[in-house]
């Protein structure tokens, strides 16, 4: 019986140290790999959903100049951190993410797809957040503005 109420409490502890997130969220993907396979959000999470986000200029000066693809990610994903840390979140919180790319300039027509992934490896699977997210990434014809060529829209839970 002593055994019994040993195993109980030991079991109690090791639940109490586990934080919360990792109570409500869990990540499953490929150790090292770019993306997650699964996010399960369990109930009792809360959960943030984000619209749609574009860059901000460069310059302030010159409106309409956003960067390339890496540029517009990077500037894209520093909205979003600032977005996510209003609500009491952070970057590791995310658990989905749509990104939507035009093609980019001297592209062939195409999306710049290795741009996209080193402007997101700036903020996922790195010293500062190990973590990454479950996402798809696809092409379209245009987003709201010319000049613009990454969208991104988020979900967080923790």
């Amino acid at each position: 019986m002593k055994f019994l109420t040993l195993a109980a409490a030991s079991l109690a502890l090791a639940v109490a140290a586990v934080p919360a997130a990792a109570q409500n969220v869990q990540k499953i993907g490929t150790p090292g790999g770019r993306i997650l396979t699964t996010a399960v959000v369990k109930p009792g999470a809360t959960t943030v959903y984000l619209s749609g986000n574009l860059a901000s200029p460069i310059d302030p000066a010159k409106p309409t100049e956003f960067g390339d693809t890496k540029t517009q990610t990077i500037s894209t994903l520093k909205k979003i951190k600032a977005l996510l840390e209003a609500q009491g979140m952070t970057m590791k919180d995310i658990i989905r993410m749509d990104a939507y790319l035009t093609a980019a300039p001297g592209m062939d027509g195409k999306m710049d797809f290795a741009g996209f992934n080193a402007g997101f490896a700036e903020f996922f699977g790195n010293a500062e957040n190990p973590t990454t997210t479950t996402r798809t990434t696809m092409q379209i014809a245009a987003l709201a503005g010319p000049n613009f060529l990454v969208e991104l829209t988020v979900i967080a839970a923790k």
